[in-house]
């Protein structure tokens, strides 16, 4: 190929939204390499890398791991395999999504048990314990990528188990969020009808005692979802308005962070930070 043809660094870098010390390193490790001039040892490019570098700008935005970008460069015109991956890697990012919010409901369980500032000679009452523990248990299962049927199962189970207890010695907002748990369950394996019920009674449970902040947000991110799950989108479209509404009265920068990634993965929903 003529000289004149191969580009440089910085041209197919500006072509394909990268740097060009993000071109580098990928050159350092071998995904996408230049041609390299024996006689004076420039570096340059072929037009057509262009779209390949394209490609792992865009699978590198979203976060997808380096062998998976690897694998869908070794095959570029292989569109199902493109897809496979990426429905791989929203499996992953929905379950770290899940394990985020986990850790989020179970620190505010603590803080609301007042565990930070608690002698060592007092402790939960077993029946707190157990919804606590409860609680958790299906964050775990939700996290999984592998449940079985049995799995699913157990989950619902346990959500419910959850819930009860929460209503017979728990605040508003744990029954609150003992329904918006319920309604994630379900809106996870596809149950549009119950995912509804369940997040009406966490927006009505808000209402009725004053509840807002992230609370709030998530009760109309469950009814969002739900609707979606259920094929409304139109209604999906309400409710995901009403809890960017929502979420901008959210104190904590972090919190109304993420909230908005949860939003994010409702079906048809684009970023909104």
């Amino acid at each position: 190929m003529d000289d004149a043809e191969l580009l440089t660094v910085g041209q197919v870098a500006r072509r394909a939204g990268l740097t060009t010390r993000a071109l580098r390193h990928y050159d350092r490790i071998g995904l996408l390499r230049p041609q390299v001039d024996p006689g004076n040892g420039y570096r340059r490019y072929a037009p057509r890398q262009v779209a390949l570098a394209r490609l792992i700008a865009a699978l590198r935005a979203a976060d997808v791991p380096l062998e998976q970008v690897r694998a869908c460069l070794a095959a570029p015109d292989d569109v199902a395999l493109r897809r496979r991956v990426l429905l791989a890697h929203r499996t992953r990012l929905r379950a770290r999504l899940d394990r985020l919010r986990g850790e989020l409901h179970r620190t505010e369980h603590l803080l609301e048990d007042g565990i930070t500032d608690m002698p060592e000679t007092t402790t939960i009452s077993d029946q707190r314990q157990l919804a606590v523990d409860l609680f958790n248990g299906v964050w775990r299962l939700l996290e999984r990528e592998d449940r079985t049927a049995e799995d699913d199962d157990r989950m619902v189970h346990m959500a419910h188990a959850s819930r009860y207890h929460w209503g017979e010695i728990g605040a508003a907002k744990n029954r609150s969020r003992g329904e918006w748990q319920c309604a994630r369950v379900y809106a996870t394996l596809g149950r549009g009808e119950p995912a509804l019920h369940h997040a009406r009674r966490s927006l009505e449970i808000c209402t009725a005692h004053g509840i807002g902040d992230w609370d709030l947000a998530f009760a109309y991110e469950a009814l969002a979802r739900g609707a979606a799950v259920a094929g409304d989108p139109d209604a999906a479209r309400d409710w995901t308005g009403r809890a960017l509404a929502a979420a901008e009265e959210i104190a904590d920068p972090e919190d109304r962070r993420l909230v908005l990634a949860d939003l994010e993965t409702i079906p048809g929903q684009t970023r909104f930070w």
